[in-house]
């Protein structure tokens, strides 16, 4: 896919050998509470941008691959700089390889990636507040919930995500 215009967001590694830029908003931000997530980050949540792999270009660089451990079992390939280990995106295997799921503190303006969804809500650390009217799941939300979570436009994006992984 071909982009005839600047990039939504850029961003990268912390020492700068990995940059990437989002070509289009993402479908959806998710701020996931799992204790996975937070074993992970060393925080109390992980910010996700899911995306289109085609709408995330690598501009310099080339991340490794690492398999991590999923709530699900199924795992997931998480890509980072060899230099500094920073995770810059995930690859889940019920996404499939049409969808990545950026580190939203890697953007050089994460602030561009609010969080649409909050997830996992079951393991929030208790002095985390969410905003009043979030859209919030103790655990994952269902395929129902999809067009409200991600609007029309996202919900269409990620229905051809699926359908390309099919």
């Amino acid at each position: 896919m071909t982009h005839d215009h600047e990039p939504f967001a850029e961003g990268g590694c912390g020492c700068g050998e990995i940059r990437y830029r989002l070509m289009v908003p993402p479908i959806v931000v998710h701020c996931c509470h799992c204790h996975l997530c937070q074993q992970e980050t060393g925080s109390a949540f992980a910010l996700n941008a899911v995306i289109e792999t085609d709408n995330l270009h690598v501009v310099k660089g080339s991340p490794e691959i690492t398999r991590r451990t999923t709530g699900s079992g199924a795992g997931q390939e998480v890509a980072v700089c060899p230099t500094c280990k920073t995770a810059v995106w995930s690859m889940f295997a019920g996404a499939g390889p049409q969808a990545r799921f950026v580190r939203a503190g890697t953007l050089d303006n994460p602030a561009l990636c609010p969080p649409g969804v909050y997830i996992f809500t079951e393991s929030k650390l208790p002095w985390v507040t969410l905003p009043e009217g979030a859209e919030v799941f103790e655990r994952f939300y269902r395929g129902s919930d999809v067009p409200r979570v991600y609007g029309e436009r996202g919900a269409a994006r990620w229905a051809a995500v699926r359908a390309a992984n099919r």
